[in-house]
């Protein structure tokens, strides 16, 4: 071959791997623009769908439930025939003419029934052992209100067959009222004081206990009857409940009767109660008003005694109660912590207008002509009341 040949073959060689240098840079340079404008394009899309998502935030939340509370509906021989109809049955509803406009605004609507209701067929009674019609039960209905405390001294007057009546009674209103205290069987008791109710949005239990029996003990392995308070039974109940309601709510039958002051059983058991979880304490049996306060840097509110609501004892201390009401307020932060607070107690005194067409009446309503010197009155018992609370606020919401 010539040198002239194997020139030009060589030069073609050469021109074949320039033109393939070329085109492989070219197509690495291509597909490097390529590669690299959809990355580009992915992180954009990438940091729109971040710009689109909605981060949630949760919101604290607030719920309050108002309670008002009222004392001893003591049905005396005086009360109930001043009730009684010409056609033999009973009607108290217009003695609380001037509560139920009062009591049905609130949320939660307390009383304590002091004696059985225990029906016509057992007879009617008055002291020393007393059994009510069961309109006494009602006319506190029809007047707004739907919390009722069971347990007292009075609880056995009629014996069990006084109870069993009685219960079977509440039971026909359980969509109307809660109660506590009595009970015709065990597993009922147990069922009940488990239970937790709501309202507002604010979950609440209710327990009713008394230390009084007057010697009438309930039966050997019936104890559920009336239920008699001992630090053992209180702690188990609460312990029942105390995971599953915000507030913890118990009436207790205490003290001494006809004092104005608080005794060292009613103390002890008070602080007892609010170190186990207890937030309010409603207090019966003294059949006068007592101080309130506040226990365990406001934990827990304290009602010592609301007196009488409706008796006819005669004796003018003993016709003056005390009306109270609170508001309980339940908070949940944005990590769903849960706070409760008892706030704003106020108060207002009754007098019970007797002898004949009884009427409980707010001292807002009174005059000298239905009960003389009622203002000295008033400033004597709400002095009383404010001894361990002198912030209390008097007047009521709803008045």
């Amino acid at each position: 071959m010539s040198k002239r040949k194997v020139r030009l073959k060589r030069k073609s060689k050469l021109v074949f791997l320039l033109i393939l240098l070329i085109g492989v840079i070219g197509f690495g340079g291509i597909y490097h623009i390529s590669y690299f404008s959809n990355v580009k394009n992915k992180k954009v899309e990438l940091s729109n769908d971040k710009k689109d998502k909605k981060v949630i935030k949760k919101e604290p939340k607030e719920y309050t439930a108002n309670l008002f509370m009222v004392g001893d509906a003591l049905i005396h021989y005086g009360v109930y025939n001043d009730a009684k109809q010409k056609d033999g049955s009973y009607d108290f509803r217009n003695m609380f003419e001037y509560i139920k406009p009062i009591a049905s605004k609130y949320d939660l609507a307390y009383y304590n029934q002091e004696t059985i209701l225990g029906g016509a067929s057992l007879g009617y009674s008055s002291y020393p052992r007393f059994n009510s019609p069961q309109e006494v039960g009602d006319a506190f209905i029809d007047a707004g209100f739907n919390m009722v405390s069971l347990a007292t001294n009075h609880t056995m007057d009629k014996n069990e067959q006084g109870v069993i009546n009685s219960v079977n009674y509440w039971k026909t209103k359980k969509d109307k009222v809660v109660y506590s205290g009595q009970w015709i069987s065990a597993e009922e008791r147990e069922m009940e004081t488990s239970q937790v109710y709501e309202k507002n949005g604010i979950k609440y239990a209710f327990l009713s206990y008394t230390t009084w029996t007057n010697g009438l003990e309930t039966p050997v392995n019936k104890e559920y009857l009336n239920n008699v308070y001992s630090p053992e039974k209180a702690a188990a109940d609460i312990a029942k409940v105390k995971d599953k309601a915000d507030v913890i709510i118990v009436a207790m039958h205490w003290g001494t009767e006809y004092s104005l002051g608080v005794d060292v059983h009613q103390d002890e058991i008070a602080n007892y109660l609010s170190n186990l979880g207890v937030h309010i304490i409603i207090g019966a049996h003294p059949h006068v008003v007592e101080p309130v306060e506040y226990l365990n840097n406001g934990k827990t509110f304290v009602i010592y005694s609301l007196g009488n609501f409706i008796s006819d004892q005669g004796v003018t201390e003993r016709l003056i109660g005390l009306m109270m009401e609170v508001t309980i307020r339940k908070k949940v932060d944005t990590l769903d912590n849960v706070t409760i607070s008892i706030e704003s107690p106020k108060a207002q005194l009754i007098y019970t207008k007797d002898r004949k067409d009884f009427k409980v009446i707010p001292f807002s309503k009174l005059n000298d002509s239905i009960l003389p010197n009622y203002m000295k009155l008033y400033e004597k018992y709400k002095g009383v009341v404010n001894t361990f609370y002198p912030d209390l606020t008097w007047g009521l919401t709803y008045e």
